[in-house]
């Protein structure tokens, strides 16, 4: 009987062990799933597009896509990034969002914008998300919150649409782990660096709507999907500290507050 215990336990003990070194395991790296499945990832960026895209709820405006389109162009020229491949998308939304989508969609909530102080805090938070695409993130949280096998079904169309839903909602409204967010906050320094725009505005953002400081403080949704802000910006602060550039100014002031005067009219 005690023989058959001890055998009972060391069995349990080297399931837990295996599931443990299994569950660190990088698969989507090992298999190659972001270039194997590109067209799946392909799929699965315009389903969940789609669930954002309601109707008049894009914003076209060209004076207003122009002003955001230069400072996209200025972190993807100065980082070699091709910004033909980044899909942009300027969302009317009361909330304080923006996120990735498989397919390097970015969508950017309009009053997120708004609630930006200047033209550095918003590059801060572009930056932020394209490291999140340019890092394979969105990908490796979907294997990982939703399964391998569940994303493929989706993107042959023979999955529901609350699992669809749900998938999404995982991806705006949920925090990526904290080594993902690290690694996100660290690449999108390298990027505001190399593109002379100054990194520090960025850490003032989290700091502010950490604090609840912010205008529209009952839809900070970014805040939620990024937690620990303030320690966030303490070693954001810390890592760019002898960093110092010659930063330039991307738009001018009387077009960055053009911009955020057209998107509250909207």
């Amino acid at each position: 009987m005690t023989k058959i215990l001890f055998q009972g336990i060391i069995m349990i003990m080297i399931f837990f062990v295996g599931w443990l070194a299994l569950s660190k395991v990088d698969w989507i790296t090992i298999f190659k799933i972001e270039q194997i499945n590109k067209n799946t990832e392909e799929k699965l960026g315009d389903l969940f597009w789609d669930l954002f895209n309601k109707p008049d709820n894009e914003i076209h405006d060209r004076n207003i896509k122009t002003v955001v389109d230069s400072l996209l162009t200025r972190i993807c020229e100065s980082n070699s990034l091709d910004q033909t491949k980044i899909k942009l998308h300027i969302v009317k939304n009361d909330e304080i969002n923006a996120f990735a989508l498989p397919d390097n969609h970015l969508v950017l909530f309009s009053s997120l914008i708004i609630d930006c102080e200047n033209e550095e805090e918003l590059c801060g938070v572009l930056c932020h998300e394209l490291a999140h695409i340019e890092l394979d993130h969105v990908m490796k949280k979907l294997v990982k919150e939703i399964g391998l096998s569940v994303l493929l079904t989706m993107a042959t169309g023979n999955s529901s649409g609350e699992i669809i839903k749900e998938a999404a909602r995982i991806l705006s409204s949920t925090a990526y782990d904290r080594k993902l967010e690290r690694a996100a906050d660290m690449k999108a320094i390298d990027f505001l660096m190399n593109a002379n725009i100054n990194p520090e505005p960025f850490a003032s953002f989290l700091y502010r709507l950490s604090e609840g400081t912010s205008e529209i403080e009952s839809h900070l949704a970014w805040i939620s999907t990024h937690p620990d802000s303030k320690e966030r910006a303490e070693y954001i602060i810390e890592y760019c500290r002898n960093k110092s550039k010659n930063f330039k100014p991307v738009v001018t002031i009387e077009s960055w507050e053009r911009l955020k005067e057209d998107l509250e009219k909207i």
